[in-house]
């Protein structure tokens, strides 16, 4: 099934500007820099846990100049509990390029967007999409589910393919830039509250009637899948987090006896740790112990 009608993206664009959930980046006047931050949240963050931590990242430093006049330690801080503090660090990294290289404008080409630290080609393509209106397929989980199963009759996408899902939305996208930055919002919805990885709702789709999916029964996906992660409790992600946490919590440096107290095996502990300092999101304080970046 291609798009060459019209027809998937006409129901689905006119599906969308009547359900489509009210999410501040979608607010006319929103931001390219809000558009950037919100991106930055939401990679592996559900959308319920971004907003009021953007908005109050927004509140606090509404323009790249005012994350970047302050140390990284306090974006970090800000971070909090998002999760993959790592994000913030380049954020704030970020922001100091967007200041010194593009007079604090947040650029507005794929290519240029790509070279600010942490921004990858789903970000960058995004931003100059949702921001610019720029004509760009832009592919997330949600988007790839939605082709995997209405276009291509698979239960799931599998593992991505950047060139091969970049060029099946791409066949997809109307022609029309602002047409074009709707289906790329529409579809990644779709995905997100009715063409869902479990249970999805079907008899509610706009798009039922074209589902090549639902048109061949719903076989089950049979194909290669991707790697699931390592459950969270005992892992090592808990045990950086919970470094993170105790590093967040005061401006002077964390002693080792502190961190020691965290978790009980030292080998771990030690490990996470390390991984910390290597990221640059602890670092050895002059008098002893450690303290966030900056």
């Amino acid at each position: 099934m291609t798009n060459t009608d019209g027809t998937l993206s006409g129901d689905l664009t006119e599906w969308f500007r009547g359900h489509a959930r009210d999410l501040p980046w979608r607010r006319a006047g929103f931001s390219a820099w809000g558009v950037l931050v919100s991106e930055f949240m939401l990679q592996q963050t559900p959308v319920a846990r971004v907003i009021p931590r953007l908005e109050e990242w927004l509140e606090r430093w509404p323009t790249p100049a005012h994350l970047a006049a302050v140390p990284p330690s306090e974006a970090v801080r800000a971070w909090a509990s998002l999760g993959y503090p790592r994000r913030a660090l380049w954020l704030h990294t970020a922001a100091v390029q967007i200041v010194d290289l593009h007079g604090g404008r947040v650029p507005d080409d794929v290519d240029t967007l790509l070279a600010l630290t942490g921004v990858g080609d789903y970000t960058a393509r995004a931003v100059a999409a949702f921001a610019y209106g720029h004509r760009h397929p832009v592919v997330d989980t949600n988007t790839r589910r939605v082709i995997a199963r209405a276009v291509d009759g698979n239960g799931e996408a599998g593992p991505p393919n950047r060139t091969r899902d970049l060029d099946a939305m791409a066949a997809l996208l109307p022609q029309d830039r602002a047409d074009a930055a709707v289906f790329n919002a529409a579809t990644m919805e779709l995905g997100a509250v009715v063409c869902t990885s479990r249970n999805p709702r079907c008899d509610d789709c706009p798009i039922r009637d074209a589902c090549q999916w639902r048109a061949r029964g719903y076989p089950p996906y049979d194909g290669p899948r991707k790697v699931v992660q390592k459950k969270f409790e005992g892992s090592d992600r808990q045990v950086r987090g919970l470094i993170m946490a105790e590093l967040r919590s005061t401006h002077r440096p964390v002693t080792v006896a502190e961190i020691e107290g965290l978790w009980p095996d030292a080998a771990q502990r030690e490990r996470a740790l390390a991984g910390l300092i290597v990221d640059g999101l602890a670092v050895n304080a002059p008098s002893g112990g450690y303290t966030l970046p900056g």
